[in-house]
């Protein structure tokens, strides 16, 4: 079993490689590679600042796409500034490279089996070698890391990595000496193994996964409030089985929770669930998922969700907002997702009104807005789940008031673009939805090559999509239009305009 001890300092020079002065322009901070973790030797990557020496970075196996799983690499570091970046492949020598999203403007130098190029400061990237992208190498460049609890400020318990026994843990943080005062848990940098995967935490608690460590199971808020996640570390699931239904993080019936940094490996269901909560705040989270029903982040029943920055790479739908479903009761309203790089393998990249109260007056999902996203990829052999943007209605929902703001979708294997009906899906709904109404897309580009059109259609007279407008949205530089080939606008569809 690992061992644990509270904490009365911060052992920061155990845990955090060489670095550039912090005072300094250009930054860079690496982690120590963990003992045990799943490494894939497909690239070498090193990282330094401008003038300084090269380091080289763990590269962690990841699993990609549920049709056919295939491991592709993932590395990550801290930085601000300039940061100098070399990748070489292990066996093909390059011909050509593409490092995304193409948003960032980069472009590098290949020299054999080599490509090296610049970044100016954090970024979430994929690097593609010779058309692959299920054999990329993801790199993580990210911003700098929430400080360590400091000595004196609560309850602090330090986990060395090994086996825990989780009811051990939640006791330690359920029966504190000093119930009054905040605990906080760090798991050190190594292989941390929870004889019960998921680790339920209390009110008033901040866990600390810092970069280098990995915990090989998920974390559960229920009925809590005051919770907070960060670090740069791992929930690695993939050794879970698919029947368990894991998720990286739940958090049902909870307010006031942050999950920040982290990064979840294969979870056996969503990455993140969220029912019937609010003020939930979620940044900078990284997922790959390979099985199916495995979303990103899905919300159900919530309220005051912000989403920002993150790279979803995912076998459904990315992100995915509902009203009611299963236990979780209630509308959805009010969430913002900025500056996120969305990857559906599977499914949509935004999928938005699917679930409701189908037995009742139904549900509103409403103040919704989506801006300054990348879509990489949009997947899906099923044409009733294509659309990179879409808004599917059903059980009695109306869903009101959604924005989509500076997103740039970049060229998608199957689906279309945009994708906005009033419905009853034959899997899903008993109920058809009542109303799509007030929609903006605005600042939306497309450079690719699937172009079937997009869908606007209503299910009957009084169940229609009203009032949705496109404006500056383009398709491979032409300007959208309302009419084949870009959409067609079935019936009881209303008010639709080009500004």
């Amino acid at each position: 079993m690992g061992t644990w001890r509270h904490a009365r300092t911060q052992p920061v020079s155990l845990w955090r490689e060489e670095r550039g002065d912090v005072l300094t322009e250009n930054w860079i901070q690496l982690y120590p590679a963990p003992e045990g973790a799943v490494h894939n030797s497909d690239f070498s990557v090193r990282v330094r600042i401008p003038g300084g020496k090269w380091k080289s970075l763990f590269s962690y196996n990841v699993k990609v796409d549920m049709h056919n799983v295939r491991n592709a690499s993932m590395v990550m570091f801290d930085c601000s500034g300039t940061v100098e970046i070399e990748v070489e492949h292990a066996q093909e020598v390059i011909r050509e490279a593409v490092i995304r999203p193409q948003s960032a403007g980069l472009s590098g130098t290949i020299n054999g089996r080599r490509l090296s190029f610049a970044i100016d400061g954090p970024r979430l990237l994929s690097v593609e070698i010779n058309g692959d992208r299920f054999h990329n190498l993801h790199i993580f460049a990210n911003p700098p890391e929430d400080p360590l609890p400091e000595a004196g400020r609560g309850e602090v318990i330090l986990l060395e990595p090994g086996l825990h026994h989780t009811a051990d843990i939640q006791k330690q943080l359920e029966h504190s000496p000093n119930t009054a005062v905040r605990k906080s848990i760090i798991f050190g940098p190594g292989i941390h193994q929870l004889d019960e995967p998921l680790l339920q935490l209390p009110s008033c608690t901040s866990v600390f996964i810092p970069g280098g460590a990995v915990v090989y199971g998920g974390l559960v808020c229920s009925g809590v409030h005051d919770v907070t996640v960060t670090g740069r570390g791992i929930l690695y699931m993939s050794d879970f089985a698919k029947t368990t239904y894991y998720r990286g993080f739940e958090i049902k019936y909870s307010r006031n929770i942050r999950v920040d940094g982290i990064t979840v490996i294969d979870p056996p269901h969503y990455t993140v669930l969220l029912g019937q909560s609010e003020q939930i705040r979620i940044s900078n989270l990284k997922s790959f998922s390979t099985r199916g029903w495995c979303d990103g982040i899905d919300m159900m029943a919530c309220r005051d969700v912000t989403v920002e920055g993150g790279f979803l790479r995912t076998s459904d739908d990315c992100i995915a907002v509902y009203a009611s479903r299963g236990e979780f009761q209630g509308d959805t309203r009010d969430v913002k997702v900025s500056s996120c790089v969305l990857w559906a393998d599977v499914a949509h990249p935004v999928n938005i009104g699917t679930h409701g109260n189908h037995e009742g007056e139904g549900d509103v999902i409403g103040n919704i807005s989506f801006s300054d996203i990348d879509i990489l990829e949009h997947h899906e052999p099923q044409p009733d789940y294509w659309g990179c943007l879409a808004i599917n209605g059903g059980d009695n929902n109306t869903i009101r008031n959604v924005s989509f703001e500076d997103i740039r979708i970049e060229s998608f294997e199957l689906g279309e673009l945009f994708n906005l009906r009033v419905l009853q899906n034959e899997k899903y709904n008993p109920a058809p939805g009542k109303r799509i109404e007030g929609v903006r897309f605005k600042n939306i580009r497309f450079e690719g090559t699937c172009l079937n059109p997009s869908h606007i259609e209503g299910y009957d007279e009084t169940r229609a999509v009203e009032d949705v407008t496109f404006e500056n949205v383009t398709v491979n530089g032409s300007p959208f239009q309302l009419k084949e080939p870009y959409i067609i606008i079935g019936d009881h569809a209303r008010r639709i305009r080009v500004l």
